[in-house]
C-alpha cells in the first residue's frame, strides 16, 4: 500500500498550492500557488523540503488528518494555529514526527486566514503545466483539481522519516499595521484627483467576500473620471480594480488573467502576503511608492526568503503523543 496521508475531516477548500504556474497566464491559465509565499516557504524549510514543494493550504482551520504510512515530518505554518496530535497540543511553526495511525488536527488561529501543512518528501503526484497547484474552478493540478475531500488519500513521496530531532523556527516578523505598499496604476488615470487622495488616505476594511481568487473592500467609494470600463487586460497577483460600485477589490492567485475594471493600483509582492492573511474586519491602508522601490522590496523579501535556514532551530523532545520514528 502507497504511504499516504488521509484526510479525515478536512475543512472546506484545502488544496495543495505550491508557486504556481510560471508563463501560463497568456494563454489564459491562471497562475494559482500558496496565498502566503513565506509560509509555505517556512513551513518546507522545517521539514527538509525545497521551498516550491507543494504543500496543503486551508483556511481559518485545516481539519483532521491521519499518517498511513510508517512514519512522516510535518509543520503547520502561516499563524498561531491550534494544532493537536491525538488530542495532545503541540506548537505551530515547529516539526512534528507522527507515525502510522496518528491523528493531525489543526484548529483556528487568531492572527492569521491561509495555514500549511507541508510534508516531509512532499506529495507523490504528477504536475501539470509544471506545477502540483490547485485551481478548483478549472479542476487542474493538486489531488483532480478539486479541494481535498474526506475519505482522500494523498500520496506521499516516502514511507518513513529518520528519528531526528524535532524544529522550530522563529515566526517571521508582521508589521500588521503598516500601509500596505502599491505601485499606482496602470489605470489610475481612470480615477479622479479627489479619488487618488481617498485611496492614499482613507481606511479599507477586509470583508467575508473574500476567497482564491480575490477579497473585497468595504471603504470610501472611489469616483471614476472615465467610467469604469476598459478594454480587458492583464492582471496579476495584487492588482487593484474598481468596478462600479467604487469599492475596491484586491486580484489574487486564483484571479482570472484578463479583466474589464480599470485597475487602480498594484499591491508590492512583497506586502502581499499581509493583505491575504489580514482577517474579515481587518482596517488596511495603502501607500504610494515607485517601482524602483517595489523592486528593491521584492529583492529584500526575497533574500529574506533565502535566509529561512537561519532563524530554524533543534528543539528538546516534547512530552505529547507525537511518537518518534
Amino acid at each position: 500500500m502507497q504511504p499516504a496521508l488521509l484526510a479525515v475531516a478536512p475543512t472546506p477548500f484545502v488544496t495543495l498550492q505550491d508557486l504556481g504556474r510560471v508563463g501560463w497566464q497568456r494563454f489564459g491559465v491562471s497562475r494559482c500557488g500558496a496565498m502566503d509565499v513565506e509560509a509555505l516557504a517556512i513551513a518546507n524549510a522545517l521539514v527538509g523540503n525545497a521551498p516550491d514543494v507543494a504543500a496543503l493550504e486551508f483556511a481559518f482551520a485545516g481539519g483532521e488528518w491521519e499518517l498511513g504510512a510508517t512514519s512522516c515530518r510535518v509543520a503547520v505554518t502561516g499563524g498561531r494555529f491550534a494544532v493537536f496530535v491525538d488530542d495532545e497540543p503541540v506548537p505551530a511553526f515547529t516539526t512534528i514526527t507522527l507515525t502510522r495511525g496518528q491523528t493531525l488536527r489543526i484548529g483556528g488561529a487568531p492572527d492569521a486566514v491561509w495555514g500549511y501543512l507541508a510534508v516531509a518528501g512532499g506529495f507523490d503526484l504528477p504536475p501539470q503545466l509544471g506545477s502540483l497547484a490547485t485551481h478548483s474552478r478549472s479542476g487542474i493540478g493538486g489531488l483532480a483539481g478539486h479541494p481535498i475531500q474526506a475519505g482522500d488519500a494523498l500520496p506521499l513521496a516516502t514511507e518513513w522519516v529518520r528519528a531526528e530531532p524535532e524544529r522550530s523556527v522563529r515566526e517571521p516578523p508582521m508589521p500588521r499595521d503598516a500601509p500596505l505598499r502599491v505601485v499606482l496604476g496602470p489605470q489610475d488615470d481612470f480615477f479622479t484627483p479627489g479619488a487618488m487622495a481617498t485611496f492614499l488616505s482613507a481606511d479599507y476594511r477586509v470583508t467575508h467576500q473574500m476567497d482564491r481568487l480575490g477579497y473585497r473592500l468595504s471603504g470610501p467609494v472611489l469616483a471614476h473620471a472615465k467610467g469604469y470600463n476598459i478594454i480587458s487586460d492583464g492582471y496579476v497577483a495584487g492588482s487593484i480594480q474598481v468596478p462600479g460600485s467604487g469599492e475596491p477589490i484586491v486580484l489574487l492567485l486564483d484571479a482570472q488573467p484578463p479583466g474589464g475594471y480599470p485597475k487602480i493600483a498594484t499591491i508590492v509582492s512583497a506586502d502581499l502576503g499581509r493583505l491575504t492573511q489580514s482577517r474579515p474586519g481587518r482596517s488596511v491602508r495603502f501607500e504610494a511608492v515607485e517601482m524602483k522601490a517595489a523592486q528593491r522590496l521584492r529583492r529584500e523579501f526575497v533574500d529574506r526568503l533565502a535566509t529561512i535556514g537561519e532563524r530554524i532551530a533543534e528543539v528538546p523532545r516534547r512530552g505529547t503523543g507525537a511518537r518518534r520514528a
